[in-house]
């Protein structure tokens, strides 16, 4: 039997009369980037795995990953999307076998495992087996522990970090381990775990020696009390902490809960952790979203600070809200159409953010040729005539059916009394007309 304690960091316990002893302790930082934990030890450069041979006995390694020796190398990922500086198994694959050899039988105190990705590829899925010979494994190997460290109800990403040990003081004496691991999800072909570092502590080795990790600038920023939590993460462009701390943090703390209660949804709680990270080799970006997490381009932003950068970065938030990615883990869910997820993170943006830029509207030569479907601006533009012609809430209502999975083209219809494609052609006999000077946005 396996019992989870709900505690400030997850625990499992292997409670079963042959492991009795055995706990299995895991923590997750939604946050932080330096693989510190509060009980899981932080990885070490000298523990006895450093020198000991990793082998892949079954499954087989993606391409973009990083080799065996990422596990043991004593070095960490810099971010939480560095493929080469993990080890993970193939993109659509179940997984596989990662065999250790210490070389000699050693009596092992702890076994600790790391991860570290933004999404389904954080939490650590296996079952750790131990043998003092080279039999067909696992079949004639000991069964140390499971570890299944994926939150319930939650986004997935983050650093993971699994302390397996005993309460004897000694998991027992062997020289090979074998980590039989599992993909923490199989709704699409990413959810192999990148595998940061895997170290084996000896019960009387040395003194744990940390694991260096490189200095980070990252200013945590609360909204209503401590409600919601943003790392704005500049490290990699340290010339725009200033304006982030000044411009940017302000932004966060006003539109993130505006953007909130913009979006609601029956049952739904919107993410109260975000991080936002400006990378440096995003030449030829914007911005994205994955789960919780921002990506910013670091030269793209440098060249619009007084421009389109805090609106992108607000577009970016209403994805965070959306969470529209959940709705393909739920059976007979309908995918969220891509001009719906954009044009709401558009409108918002637009309409209700920055109207005084007019950024949405459609200029004389594009006219009749937009289409209500066309995404980002223009299905903004659409929206917003939607909302102040027919239904203000129609945003709204849009939203929660989306991210509920729902979708379906008959919502225009109970709405408005007209298809979408109705909308859509009168939207576009309405943009030939000259503007009301009292027309505005609905409010969502």
């Amino acid at each position: 039997m396996i019992q989870r304690l709900r505690l400030s960091v997850a625990a499992l316990l292997w409670a079963s009369a042959a492991f009795a002893a055995v706990q299995v302790v895991n923590e997750r930082n939604d946050l932080t980037t330096d693989f510190r934990f509060k009980l899981v030890p932080a990885p070490a450069r000298n523990d006895a795995a450093a020198q000991a041979v990793f082998t892949l006995i079954a499954g087989q390694k993606d391409a973009n990953s990083g080799g065996l020796d990422t596990l043991h190398d004593g070095q960490l990922p810099r971010t939480e999307d560095a493929p080469r500086e993990n080890f993970f198994f193939a993109a659509g694959t179940a997984g596989g076998q990662v065999q250790i050899d210490l070389g000699r039988v050693l009596a092992i105190k702890q076994v600790n495992t790391y991860s570290w990705h933004n999404g389904d590829r954080g939490p650590q899925v296996y079952t750790l087996y131990a043998s003092n010979t080279q039999a067909a494994a696992p079949d004639h190997w000991k069964q140390i522990a499971h570890v299944d460290t994926r939150p319930k109800g939650d986004e997935p990403g983050g650093q993971y970090g699994v302390s397996i040990s005993d309460s004897t003081g000694s998991l027992g004496p062997y020289r090979y381990l074998l980590l039989d691991i599992a993909p923490t999800e199989t709704n699409d072909p990413f959810g192999n775990t990148f595998f940061s570092e895997i170290d084996v502590l000896a019960h009387n080795g040395p003194a744990p020696d940390a694991v260096a990790t490189p200095p980070a600038r990252a200013e945590m920023v609360e909204a209503e009390g401590g409600t919601f939590r943003f790392l704005i993460d500049t490290t990699e462009a340290p010339d725009l902490t200033d304006w982030a701390h000044t411009e940017l943090a302000p932004v966060l703390r006003e539109w993130y809960p505006r953007i909130v209660k913009l979006l609601p949804g029956e049952g739904y709680e919107a993410p109260r952790n975000v991080r936002i990270f400006f990378g440096a080799d995003m030449t030829g970006l914007v911005a994205g979203t994955s789960g919780t997490r921002v990506y910013c381009a670091a030269p793209w932003c440098r060249q619009n600070l007084k421009g389109e950068a805090k609106g992108a970065i607000v577009h970016e938030l209403v994805h965070v809200v959306q969470q529209y990615g959940r709705t393909r883990r739920k059976p007979n869910a309908t995918p969220p159409p891509g001009w719906v997820t954009e044009g709401i993170a558009d409108y918002i943006r637009w309409f209700i953010f920055e109207p005084q830029t007019h950024g949405a509207e459609i200029g004389a030569r594009d006219r009749a040729r937009v289409r209500y479907d066309a995404s980002y601006r223009i299905t903004a533009n659409f929206l917003n005539w939607v909302a102040t012609t027919y239904d203000p809430l129609i945003v709204k209502h849009l939203n929660a059916v989306t991210r509920a999975g729902r979708y379906d083209e008959a919502l225009w219809q109970q709405r408005t009394g007209h298809t979408v494609q109705e909308l859509g052609d009168e939207w576009k006999a309405a943009l030939a007309k000259p503007p009301r000077s009292d027309q505005g946005h609905a409010g969502g």
